[in-house]
């Protein structure tokens, strides 16, 4: 039992920090992508009452969003980093 080590606090807030900023942000731009995904497929005006295949399609352009969002963030962030965000 004595061969456990916990890492000091300091390190366990920031890995929450980092966690918190990457959620984060993961909800944001998954939302903005499966808007624009719905809107694109259905069409504004009949959005919430999509066919079977008008929802697949906006399934697949929503992972499409989140692929080029996460080669997008190869550019402005960290490279090692699917993250946009600043640290993370």
């Amino acid at each position: 039992m004595s061969d456990i080590s916990l890492p000091p606090l300091g390190d366990v807030g920031k890995t929450a920090s980092t966690y918190a900023k990457d959620l984060a942000e993961r909800v944001v731009w998954t939302f903005l992508a499966a808007a624009a995904a719905v809107a694109l497929a259905a069409g504004p005006a009949s959005m919430f009452s999509a066919s079977f295949w008008e929802t697949v399609g906006a399934a697949g352009i929503a992972a499409v969003g989140s692929l080029l969002k996460g080669l997008f963030a190869k550019v402005v962030g960290d490279k090692n980093s699917a993250s946009t965000a600043a640290g993370v």
